[in-house]
């Protein structure tokens, strides 16, 4: 198992989503796409308060996603 981070999870609108962790580095104005199918602009993995983590449920699509990948 690899020490690197594989994949984030962001509150962004519409719930928290997980992310693959590329879409960490892809230029802002440029949208991202969750492992469940919802995009987001980049802009909005960035800088999210705990006020934003406390409100977004989790996406339950990308639980099962990841949940089903081999560890």
């Amino acid at each position: 198992m690899s020490g690197y981070l594989r994949y984030v999870w962001r509150p962004v609108t519409g719930g928290r989503h997980a992310f693959p962790i590329a879409a960490t580095k892809v230029p802002q104005i440029e949208d991202v796409e969750a492992y469940c199918g919802a995009k987001a602009p980049a802009s909005e993995l960035h800088d999210r308060s705990e006020v934003d983590w406390v409100r977004e449920r989790s996406c339950m699509k990308c639980w099962r996603h990841l949940a089903d990948k081999d560890p």
